[in-house]
């Protein structure tokens, strides 16, 4: 059963046309929809699990030069730094790590104590961070753009900070954000303190411009700039890009389903969803609009299931929210590489690379052509590596392969749930 809606900007247009009681028999008379519950195997994508694989030890060591840097001495010990495995998502030991990429890390003995691995950047490791500094000042009204975009899409419009601290990387921000952007913007970007007590960054004041998700700017400015007037008119809804693991595609439950949910009204994340029916059809393509967009605003179009986990209750996600990622692998793909969970946008990536790179993603492939380089000369001297072929603009990261998907089930079947294995750790 299919509904049509000729809303002018979405459903929240005439839902503020409605009292709350009329709003209400609206939701129960419109949210309720005969969509078949189809549950689909996990499918192994080999080419982003590689790019995750990858990716995690550039992270670890783009926090560890980050770390030395704001040591005051100008190094790290590797006592200081040997229980730090769990939380740079490593798994090896973090002093092994840092003997695996002599060009990043110089090793040297300790002044007082002789038998102390100390740590402190190369040359190489100090140029690479000047670039990254430079496209930090240079792109630095984007990257506002982009937390003020996040906090538009909490509740309270703010978040708290140790909430916002493991997704710093992801989100490409500078490693002192939370002074310096702060201090910078403030018309944008301030310090709050919750109800709790929990010390937040809050949105100084909304921002219509910023208000446009990226499935809307993508149809906006695409192909599909017709469908998107017409969605503005109110005469259709905006389908999200659904790129399926192979030979799920074609399955005839699979393709009804997901035709059905592309009919239903398309929720901008920005919009308030405090009216709509937690347990509707509506709410759920709310979330996985908002997850789309969360993920949309990321550098590398991925983050790990724990970090919005702790932004649950801020962007008004059921507490079960990480089904919606098996749920739809079309959109999402979930990975669990390195011990962790990591979900990623398939949108992003083509051909085992992203689709539209951020210039910090580009010096990031940057850094893991100098870690590579390290590997492969380790022992054999630290001046193989010309700062002209660091300086290139453009460099052959090898981070990326030819995709390939592995099926690790059978057929996709209809249930009332949709519970998968790998989420038996959701509680």
């Amino acid at each position: 059963m299919s509904m049509n809606f000729r809303t002018t900007k979405g459903l929240f247009s005439i839902l503020r046309l409605y009292s709350p009681c009329e709003t209400s028999k609206l939701h129960q008379h419109h949210q309720w929809r005969g969509i078949a519950k189809v549950r689909l195997k996990w499918v192994k994508n080999r080419s982003l699990d590689h790019i995750i694989d990858i990716e995690t030890d550039l992270k670890a060591t783009c926090l560890l030069k980050d770390s030395i840097k704001r040591s005051s001495t100008g190094f790290i010990t590797a006592k200081s730094v040997a229980d730090w495995q769990k939380l740079l998502g490593l798994t090896v030991p973090v002093l092994r790590f840092l003997r695996r990429y002599p060009t990043l890390f110089h090793e040297f003995p300790h002044a007082r104590y002789a038998s102390l691995p100390c740590f402190r950047l190369t040359d190489t490791a100090l140029l690479l961070d000047s670039q990254e500094q430079t496209i930090h000042q240079t792109h630095e009204a984007d990257t506002v753009e982009r937390l003020c975009r996040v906090l538009m899409m909490m509740k309270s419009r703010m978040a708290p900070f140790q909430s916002l601290h493991p997704l710093k990387w992801d989100l490409g921000l500078p490693d002192d954000f939370d002074k310096t952007l702060i201090r910078k913007y403030p018309d944008h970007l301030r310090v709050v303190k919750a109800s709790n007590g929990v010390v937040c960054l809050g949105l100084t004041q909304w921002r219509e411009e910023f208000a446009v998700s990226a499935l809307q700017r993508s149809n906006e400015s695409g192909e599909l700039g017709n469908e998107y007037r017409e969605f503005n008119r109110g005469r259709t809804t905006l389908a999200f890009p659904m790129s399926f693991p192979r030979g799920y595609g074609a399955q005839k439950k699979v393709r009804a389903w997901m035709e059905e949910f592309q009919k239903l009204p398309y929720i901008s994340p920005y919009e308030d969803s405090r009216r709509i029916d937690p347990n509707s059809e509506l709410m759920e393509k709310r979330v996985v609009g908002v997850l789309h967009e969360l993920l949309s605003l990321t550098i590398h179009k991925k983050t790990k299931r724990n970090y919005l986990r702790s932004l649950r209750e801020e962007l008004n996600l059921p507490h079960k929210f990480t089904r919606i990622f098996t749920r739809y692998p079309g959109i999402f793909y979930l990975s669990l590489k390195c011990k962790t969970t990591t979900v990623s946008l398939r949108e992003g990536y083509r051909r085992g690379k992203l689709v539209d790179p951020h210039p910090l993603a580009r010096l990031r492939e940057k850094y893991y052509h100098v870690m590579k380089t390290g590997v492969l000369y380790r022992g054999k001297g630290m001046n193989f590596l010309s700062q002209q072929d660091i300086l290139l603009n453009d460099m052959e990261d090898g981070m990326g392969q030819e995709e390939e998907e592995v099926e690790t089930g059978g057929e996709c079947y209809e249930q009332e749930s949709s519970d998968v294995a790998m989420e038996s750790d959701e509680e």
